[in-house]
């Protein structure tokens, strides 16, 4: 009898609110008012049949702390956040950055004291970027900004690429039939467009020469990492040169955009193909 009772009451309740989702309906004008009602309606009959709430959508990482020894920032996309793996990845990543990084400026600014030197804030940022997110795959580049204290500060790039599909880490060159025939699908795009890049920045075409400011650079000693314009297909490789790679440090770093082509589709693994916009 008890369970019973217990049973009446349940129902009674839900009635009770089914019901009162009805006569605000009925007095409604159809412009959604009772929507609030319905949704209670919606929740608690979830609730009963132990339908799980829809999860949250992860938001972006961003941390960031400043002191008199060091200024440190880490952060990373959404789409990473929903990661769970990238989430363990990047929180063990950012923590050996910050120790490495309160190490180093400890030991400069008590260097700095012996010596009767001034001592300047250190600085650590990375910063994670989306280039493609797809069905497939999730795409991204950091840009790793260090300053010790000298005339100026360096910056790096570092790529991960995350097959969804299989749910791990992969590396770009797994995608490839081979590394060398990557590079030459790639090479004569590549480098007429890192010409065209110095020519921008410069001012003026380049003259052809025997040093890294001027003849044309490995792009397999750089970041690659693929994108994706529409979000469906990745439809392009971005090989990233650090400042120094390309040209003087007043130069920058060089995002040097290939689409790809008929050259680059063959050498993609028939597997990750369909990931791949075909020409």
């Amino acid at each position: 009898m008890q369970a019973k009772r217990g049973i009446g009451a349940t129902g009674l309740l839900l009635a009770a609110l089914f019901l009162s989702g009805c006569s605000q309906s009925n007095e409604e004008d159809g412009s959604g008012g009772n929507m609030p009602a319905n949704a209670a309606v919606r929740a608690f009959a979830d609730r009963m049949a132990g339908t799980p709430p829809p999860a949250r959508p992860a938001k972006p990482f961003d941390h960031s702390e400043k002191t008199d020894l060091l200024e440190f920032v880490y952060t990373y996309p959404a789409q990473a956040a929903a990661v769970p793996a990238l989430v363990d990845r990047f929180s063990k990543a950012m923590a050996e950055a910050k120790a490495d990084a309160l190490k180093m400026a400890g030991e400069d600014r008590k260097s700095a004291k012996q010596s009767g030197f001034p001592f300047h804030p250190h600085s650590r940022e990375t910063r994670w970027s989306v280039m493609a997110d797809t069905p497939r795959f999730l795409a991204l580049e950091s840009s790793n900004y260090m300053f010790t204290g000298g005339a100026h500060g360096m910056t790096g790039y570092e790529a991960l690429l995350w097959d969804k599909e299989r749910r791990r880490e992969t590396d770009f060159g797994a995608l490839l039939t081979s590394e060398a025939a990557f590079a030459a699908a790639i090479h004569d795009p590549f480098c007429k467009a890192l010409d065209r890049e110095r020519t921008k920045k410069r001012g003026a075409p380049v003259p052809p020469g025997d040093d890294d400011f001027s003849k044309c650079i490995d792009p397999m000693k750089q970041v690659l990492a693929p994108t994706s314009r529409d979000g469906k297909l990745i439809d392009g490789i971005q090989v990233t040169i650090g400042p120094y790679g390309a040209g003087p440090y007043a130069e920058g770093s060089y995002d040097i955009k290939l689409p790809v082509d008929a050259a680059i589709y063959k050498v993609i693994k028939t597997e990750y193909q369909d990931a791949f916009a075909k020409p």
